[in-house]
């Protein structure tokens, strides 16, 4: 998994309060690649006002194994603790599976296209 500007979430449009900020993920979100998609979420929740939204912007990932959902799930947990909306953008069919198959389906606001 590769995440561009990983440091720094795109705001996608803007600096408004309710704007959502975009994490741009590539490749695999696996146990290889954890650490690294981990600490691209975080980034975001942290650099992100209070009530924004992110949006985890999947089109360019085909494949998410435990890891990577537990990752997500943590992200997701994390952001209502502080107060924002964690999105899933064109998640693969393999992610959508994955998500029908733990229950995870409704943990997250699924978009079919990323803002901006």
């Amino acid at each position: 998994m590769a995440a561009e500007d990983a440091s720094v979430p795109e705001a996608a449009a803007g600096t408004e309060h309710r704007e959502p900020y975009v994490v741009r993920v590539s490749g695999d979100m696996d146990l290889d690649h954890v650490g690294e998609l981990r600490e691209t979420l975080a980034a975001a929740l942290a650099q992100a006002p209070e009530g924004a939204e992110i949006t985890v912007d999947l089109r360019n990932s085909s494949f998410c194994d435990s890891a990577g959902l537990n990752a997500l799930v943590d992200a997701r947990r994390q952001a209502v603790q502080t107060g924002h909306v964690l999105r899933l953008a064109t998640p693969s069919h393999q992610l959508l599976r994955l998500l029908e198959l733990t229950g995870s389906s409704g943990s997250f606001p699924l978009d079919a296209t990323v803002p901006g």
